[in-house]
């Protein structure tokens, strides 16, 4: 079906995403084997299929038919004569039937049945959008906690120096026991904190497995998105135009006025003509006993006018009437429930994009800040200005705002993202995804409509997803460098310890 879309579109997705590196573990190839064989969009796919028939099988309504009936009867108990009650007989039938009025029941069947089609195929859409940020948001989920583990894994390092440093200077006499044990609770509390992100980045792992199918690598960053909206309201009027799911609602309350049409047909005449040949054969039991030579076989051909009025159905018709009626009005309020929600998720993803770019910029410059800070508290720890928490908790802030920088900038990627797929503009023609040719449910649609033949049948269903039990289980090693905004083991810890009678908490 022909997709609205707005001419003012400089630059798609496709374009970016291709100037990344044409390699395994890149965004562009995670949505590529998603859009291939994930199982929620390859079952949608079949689900599709099936709505497809709906519109052959409402058509074969309208189609003529024919038919044949044969049968042998032997009668063992007869109270009459052999003319009347023959000692066997075999009769057989031939049938046709051409319908030509229903009263516009199979007319509006078969439209409701495109309709529906149509939907489906705008649901369709609507799951390659959804799969896609799904892939996007495990994507980054990755990325996001490989470098909360590093960055925690750095801290603990840090820490583990710090200790050491704070053991040697209390057994000269430096430091006083108190210093020690906060050292040691802030590296048992580190070491807890790794183990848990270690845990959150195993679980995004296995999760991208669920979606890619495959266990992720060295991913890639992710490529900067395109044709991001100005405002709120910018987005939303492109989302009402070409959000799929949305279409898609709107479709399904279009075919539910033709289900009426059809549930109003059930009180109307129907007319067809019928044709039917007849075979008797009596096999010599017709007036045997009597010596008359008679005629043991026949034959018969008719044809008429079939007409069925219905004048009383016992309150049936009005019944369907008012049952279809019923499902128009909740296909009406399920479109504005439809509308509804784009509405909310275009101006959530929205507000969540500006809200973590902002959450991005001061990050930044608190990341800034605190490597700053903890070189100027070790600085003067080393005086006697500071003490040994001051710089705990200067290196526990600068961990704190690597995180939410790290955070940050996942979660203004996925927004940005399924802002995109909520304005209708993140399926696959808009990725250009090299996964071969992109899937066309209307080839198929194209390919069944016209089927009349009762033996056309399908190819046998096979699976198509594979499973991912040969996957092994993942792990928390991460080998990324860390991004070097990131890296915390440039700032400058030289200044020792403070040490004599000088220190403040002697």
């Amino acid at each position: 079906m022909t997709r609205v879309r707005s001419l003012a579109m400089p630059l798609t997705i496709a374009a970016v995403i291709a100037v990344s590196p044409a390699r395994a573990d890149t965004l562009r190839e995670a949505l590529a084997r998603a859009y291939q064989d994930n199982p929620t969009i390859t079952g949608s796919r079949a689900r599709q299929r099936a709505i497809d028939e709906t519109v052959p099988i409402a058509r074969a309504a309208g189609r003529p038919t024919l038919g044949s009936n044969a049968g042998v009867t032997e009668n063992y108990l007869r109270s009459g004569n052999s003319f009347t009650t023959p000692e066997k007989v075999a009769q057989a039938q031939l049938a046709l039937n051409v319908p030509f009025y229903s009263g516009g029941a199979v007319r509006n069947s078969v439209r409701a049945a495109e309709t529906r089609v149509e939907a489906g195929q705008l649901g369709l859409r609507g799951t390659e959008a959804g799969l896609f940020t799904e892939v996007v948001g495990a994507y980054n989920d990755v990325l996001r906690d490989e470098a909360i583990v590093g960055l925690n894994a750095q801290n603990v390092r840090v820490l583990e120096t710090n200790l050491q440093a704070s053991r040697d200077r209390f057994q000269v006499g430096d430091l006083t026991r108190t210093d020690v044990a906060q050292s040691e609770a802030r590296l048992s509390l580190a070491r807890a904190q790794l183990d848990r992100v270690r845990a959150n980045l195993i679980a995004s792992r296995e999760n991208y497995v669920r979606l890619v199918g495959g266990a992720p690598g060295a991913l890639e960053p992710p490529p900067p998105l395109p044709n991001l909206p100005s405002n709120a309201d910018a987005a939303v009027d492109v989302a009402l135009r070409d959000n799929p799911t949305l279409l898609s609602a709107l479709k399904e309350r279009d075919a539910t006025a033709f289900d009426v049409r059809v549930a109003r047909a059930s009180r109307l005449p129907t007319l067809g003509i019928g044709a039917t040949g007849n075979y008797v054969n009596y096999l010599g039991s017709l007036g045997s006993g009597t010596g008359l030579g008679v005629g043991q076989s026949g034959t018969s051909a008719g044809i008429g006018l079939n007409v069925s009025l219905p004048f009383f159905q016992g309150g049936r018709p009005a019944a369907l009437v008012r049952q279809a009626q019923a499902q128009r009005s909740q296909a009406i309020e399920n479109a504005t429930a439809a509308e509804r929600q784009v509405i909310a998720s275009t101006r959530s993803a929205y507000a969540v994009w500006q809200s973590s770019l902002q959450v991005i910029a001061s990050s930044e410059q608190a990341v800034a800040a605190n490597q700053l800070s903890l070189e100027g508290v070790r600085a003067e720890n080393s005086v006697g200005t500071r003490t040994i928490l001051d710089i705990l908790n200067a290196e526990q802030e600068l961990l704190n705002s690597q995180v939410t920088l790290v955070t940050a900038r996942r979660d203004a990627y996925v927004a940005g993202f399924a802002l995109l797929a909520a304005m209708g503009q993140a399926e696959a023609q808009d990725l250009g995804l090299e996964a071969g040719p992109l899937y066309n449910s209307a080839d198929n649609y194209r390919s069944v409509r016209g089927r009349f033949s009762d033996f056309s049948d399908g190819p046998a269903p096979q699976a198509i997803a594979p499973s991912t039990s040969t996957v092994p289980p993942q792990n928390a090693t991460v080998t990324r460098p860390l991004d070097p905004a990131l890296d915390s083991s440039k700032v400058d810890r030289s200044p020792a310890l403070t040490t004599g009678e000088n220190a403040p908490n002697r």
